[in-house]
């Protein structure tokens, strides 16, 4: 009989968003943390709740710190995560504050850039916003700064970037009555996002601030959502609607997000913390 492994994990959140964080382990118990098993660990009165799991890796470049993967509350491997590798890098450089606090990180939506702050804010690179359909991806004839989506037969006006991940963004007179609970699973399962897709619902305060909230693909509405935020101020952006710095207030709270638009990179920045450490047993 084959004794069970025990793996020690990290409940962490940024913003309200949260999530365990773990090392891989070895093979072959590794095979034992399928979408099901996730899905048990992610509900939120049998098992420890979270929105997404990340699970560390040794690094796959040169240079990189580690490798993490996202799994969804439902299971489902996703590219990135920008309020989990803001967790991920707090983590890190807790377990050895003597290799800086700068440093890269990699995943399955790229290497990204950390910087522990000594205020406590944890700032990450996103890298640069794709609008190309193809990235997310998005089915269009080309690229275009709005796309006219039909939603349940009425059409809906939305941006759509990756941000390593796919993003619909709608911009909404206010969050407060936005119907997230009914366009987000719409939008998140449309046919023309063959692979689904984040949905966020903007408001803008004014060129230095919006309220957001976040569909996420796979987790439903979320308390907060990095790359949400980051993709809101690109498509905003975009549309000379923001300025190169803006303060994104969502559910959980605020982050901060900067892009000077381009080639540049855009950096999101914002508070985590470690809410308790724990164990599971596959």
């Amino acid at each position: 009989m084959l004794e069970a492994m025990r793996i020690e994990f990290q409940k962490m959140h940024g913003l309200g968003n949260d999530f365990i964080v773990f090392d891989a382990p070895p093979a072959p118990a590794a095979g034992d943390l399928t979408p099901a098993r996730f899905t048990a660990l992610a509900d939120r009165h049998t098992g420890i709740g979270f929105d997404q799991a990340l699970m560390l890796e040794p690094p796959r470049a040169q240079g990189s710190r580690a490798y993490y993967r996202i799994f969804n509350a439902d299971g489902s491997e996703v590219e990135q995560c920008g309020n989990g590798v803001r967790c991920v890098a707090a983590l890190l450089y807790a377990r050895d504050p003597s290799a800086g606090r700068e440093f890269l990180l990699d995943s399955p939506g790229g290497r990204i850039g950390a910087r522990v702050r000594e205020d406590g804010l944890v700032s990450v690179d996103m890298g640069v916003p794709n609008f190309v359909p193809d990235s997310l991806p998005f089915t269009a004839s080309g690229e275009s700064h709005v796309y006219a989506l039909n939603v349940n037969g009425r059409e809906i006006d939305i941006g759509a970037v990756s941000m390593g991940n796919p993003h619909a963004v709608l911009q909404v007179p206010d969050i407060d009555a936005a119907p997230v609970e009914r366009l987000g699973p719409a939008i998140e399962h449309h046919a023309r996002f063959p692979k689904r897709t984040n949905v966020g619902f903007m408001q803008i305060v004014d060129r230095g601030h919006i309220r957001l909230r976040v569909y996420e693909r796979g987790a439903g509405e979320t308390r907060a959502c990095g790359t949400g935020a980051c993709a809101a101020v690109a498509v905003g952006r975009r549309h000379g609607l923001l300025d190169e710095k803006v303060e994104v207030s969502l559910k959980g709270g605020k982050v901060m997000v900067s892009w000077a638009g381009g080639a540049a990179h855009l950096w999101l920045t914002g508070p985590v913390a470690r809410v308790f450490s724990g164990t599971i047993e596959i």
